[in-house]
């Protein structure tokens, strides 16, 4: 059964540092939109629901969790009761894949041994190293599949390049079909502010933007 508590139920929960672009990448999958300005998340839950072959009616939660605030209670039970991690760095700042390194070690610590499908994220993929790329694929990569055997995907959500392919990560992860369509997903966003809440991995093909 789903760490969510319900068969018919996933969560993927999408967690870094501030900035590096969770919300851009969720919305851009969602909405194929992009927007500039940058707006600080609390935690944003994303309800799709879709019909399966033999099973009924599937409901995908995507979580977006706040890099800014600090809310260790709402992330311990983030992580204890979702699916799969998306952790998400930028490739122009080398502190947010610090904070990646702390979330995995994190998750492992809080699942007790227990499967925790991840996926790296490498977004702002479209910089070159004159426009501020420091991060370079192949050495993140040499860490997030040689010594994590997690997945590791780079993609733009100012671009659009590839923000499929990181969704597809992680619903092949859990066992969904990667080429669900948004088109026909029935969206629901529900905002949930944080001040009213107190409460061995299968490596698979990688995925980079070039």
């Amino acid at each position: 059964m789903s760490p969510t508590g319900h068969p018919n139920r996933v969560r993927l929960v999408f967690l870094g540092a501030a900035g590096v672009g969770k919300s851009a990448l969720i919305r851009r999958f969602l909405h194929d939109r992009f927007e500039h300005k940058y707006t600080r998340t609390v935690e944003e839950l994303h309800v799709l629901e879709y019909e399966t072959a033999g099973n009924g009616k599937m409901h995908l939660e995507i979580l977006d969790t706040s890099g800014s605030y600090s809310f260790p209670a709402m992330r311990e039970l983030s992580i204890r009761h979702s699916d799969a991690f998306a952790l998400v760095y930028a490739v122009d700042d080398p502190g947010s894949f610090e904070e990646v390194k702390r979330l995995r070690q994190e998750i492992l610590e809080l699942r007790g041994g227990k499967s925790a499908p991840i996926t790296v994220v490498g977004n702002k993929a479209d910089l070159t190293d004159t426009e501020g790329r420091v991060l370079q694929a192949a050495d993140v990569m040499a860490t997030v599949e040689g010594e994590w055997d997690a997945n590791f995907v780079e993609a733009s959500a100012r671009t659009s390049g590839n923000t499929v392919g990181v969704f597809g990560a992680m619903l092949q992860q859990v066992n969904l079909p990667h080429r669900l369509s948004p088109a026909v997903w029935r969206r629901d966003t529900v905002p949930r502010p944080a001040v009213k809440k107190r409460p061995p991995l299968k490596k698979n093909n990688s995925c980079i933007l070039s």
